[in-house]
C-alpha cells in the first residue's frame, strides 16, 4: 500500500523561542551553548544558526524549547554569558509550531512548496524551519496558528469527507 504524500498537519503552541545574539562564530560556541541548556534540564526542539556577519564575525542561533523550561534556560545562559561571549538572549513565547508528516514526502518533490505556498497566500510569516525524511516543522506566530493549519491542510487536501486513519506517535 502506498503511503500518502503528506497524511496530517500538526500544531503546537506550548513552546517558546530563545534567539542568543551575537555568538563568536568559532568551533565550540554552539557546544558551549547547548552543554548549559541541557544542564538546565531543558528539552530543544528546534535550533536554527544564523550565516555569521563578516564584519563582525559573529552570528545567532535560535532554538524552541518547552514554555515551561524557557526561564530556566535563560536564566542558565545569563549566567555564562561572559564565558561563552554572546551579546544578548531575546525571549519569545508566543510563537506556533506547525508541522506537515507524511512517509510519501521522502520520495515526492514539491511538498514544502505547496507548504511555503500556502503560508505564503496567508501572509503567514516563518520565523524557523526544520525538516526530516518524513516532516517538515515551521515555527510562526502563534496567533497565525489555527488558521495556517487549516490552509495547510487544505493545501495538501486533507479536508474531505474521507475517514482519518490514525498511526500512533508522540506528534514531536
Amino acid at each position: 500500500m502506498e503511503e500518502p504524500i503528506v497524511a496530517g498537519v500538526a500544531t503546537d503552541l506550548s513552546q517558546a523561542k530563545i534567539t542568543v545574539i551575537g555568538v563568536p562564530d568559532v568551533p565550540g560556541k554552539a557546544a558551549d551553548i547547548f552543554k548549559i541548556v541541557a544542564k538546565s534540564g531543558a528539552n530543544v526542539d528546534m535550533i536554527v544558526q544564523n550565516v555569521s556577519a563578516a564584519a563582525t564575525g559573529r552570528t545567532d542561533i535560535s532554538f524552541t524549547l518547552p514554555k515551561t523550561d524557557a526561564t530556566t534556560a535563560l536564566k542558565a545562559l545569563a549566567g555564562e554569558q561572559s564565558e561563552v561571549g554572546f551579546e544578548s538572549l531575546v525571549h519569545d513565547d508566543q510563537i506556533g509550531k506547525l508541522s506537515v508528516v507524511g512517509a510519501g514526502m521522502r520520495t515526492h518533490s514539491g511538498v514544502s512548496a505547496t507548504l511555503f505556498e500556502a503560508l505564503s497566500m496567508a501572509g503567514v510569516n516563518i520565523e524557523m524551519i526544520s525538516t526530516s525524511e518524513i516532516r517538515i516543522s515551521v515555527v510562526v506566530r502563534g496567533v497565525d496558528l489555527a488558521e495556517a493549519a487549516r490552509l495547510v491542510h487544505t493545501a495538501y487536501g486533507l479536508d474531505g469527507e474521507a475517514e482519518a486513519t490514525v498511526h500512533a506517535g508522540t506528534g514531536r
